[in-house]
């Protein structure tokens, strides 16, 4: 159990970068041009009314002030008033959430289930036909764009084939789900390409290593071999190289969801920041860089499970 020590230091180390955070999202958001005032009264907007909107939310203190604010809700697990939905920040985040979680969940997974049978299959077939279309395919979908990428899934899968829908989330799991495929292929195609490359790159090593060779030798066959050997020590970088991807997936869910028009976090966040909604932003700010921290976490500790000879 002492090589999980790291699993007491973590949540104190979150505090800092947490922190940290809060500060930068809060002196950028408040350096945008605009009042949120303004866009919540609209043409009805007039002195009096900003200044009651701003003494209501508390916008007519300095800046430092309304920063502590923030601090003292945060600690007591609050997060404030939204200003443009005029709800409870945590329970809008709340609501918002399952959309975001299926999304990276569902590419993730879709990227895996991809990317491990073409690897292998690439690194089996070294430098054939096989492996340098999986190589084409990888270096193409790093090229193109999500936005772009889904713009055109869009345009094939729904508008002509009428596969799938076009935007929307629905309302039970069935309708969910269809939603969900094509802005899930469109972040799995692009996780796809960079877990294609590396885990290839990984087999090549691994099958040219000392063990696999002496496996051979044995007589053990190729399947054994990669099964056995290859497989479980190219698991170990490939985990650390995931972890780092999710992340960038977590934050990259505001332009996918923004294509797709799903309820999420990330489209959240967008009408935040056209809105002004200072609350909803930094709200939302936290939880993906809390988000980004459980999942490094998590990619830590199966990698100590993973092998032994690692301490962290």
């Amino acid at each position: 159990m002492h090589r999980y020590r790291f699993l007491l230091l973590r949540p104190f180390q979150l505090i800092p970068v947490l922190f940290g955070i809060s500060i930068i999202t809060f002196a950028i958001i408040h350096a945008i041009p605009g009042d949120p005032a303004r866009v919540l009264l609209g043409t009805r907007s007039t002195p009096a009314a900003i200044a009651q909107i701003h003494a209501e939310y508390g916008l007519d203190k300095p800046l430092p002030v309304q920063y502590v604010y923030f601090l003292k809700h945060l600690l007591q697990g609050e997060l404030g008033r939204s200003i443009i939905y005029k709800t409870d920040t945590l329970s809008l985040l709340a609501d918002r959430f399952e959309p975001t979680f299926m999304l990276v969940l569902g590419s993730v997974l879709l990227a895996i289930f991809m990317a491990l049978p073409l690897a292998s299959l690439a690194a089996r077939k070294q430098g054939k036909l096989a492996d340098t279309t999986i190589r084409l395919f990888s270096t193409a979908g790093l090229g193109f764009p999500p936005f772009w990428l889904g713009i055109m899934l869009i345009i094939v899968l729904s508008v002509s084939w009428h596969l799938f829908p076009v935007s929307g989330y629905g309302w039970d799991w069935g309708e969910k789900l269809a939603h969900l495929v094509l802005p899930c292929l469109t972040a799995a195609l692009s996780l796809a390409a960079i877990l294609i490359r590396s885990l290839r790159a990984a087999f090549i090593r691994e099958m040219a290593s000392d063990y696999a060779t002496a496996a051979r030798a044995r007589g053990q066959s190729e399947r054994r071999i990669f099964w056995r050997h290859v497989l479980p020590n190219s698991i170990v970088p490939i985990i650390n190289l995931l972890a780092v991807n999710i992340s960038w997936l977590i934050g990259g869910s505001v332009v996918i969801e923004s294509v797709f028009g799903l309820p999420g976090l990330g489209r959240l966040l967008v009408k935040a920041i056209f809105s002004r909604d200072y609350m909803v932003i930094e709200g939302v700010v936290l939880l993906f860089a809390i988000s980004t921290v459980i999942v490094n976490l998590i990619a830590d500790m199966l990698t100590v499970a993973i092998d032994s000879r690692i301490k962290l």
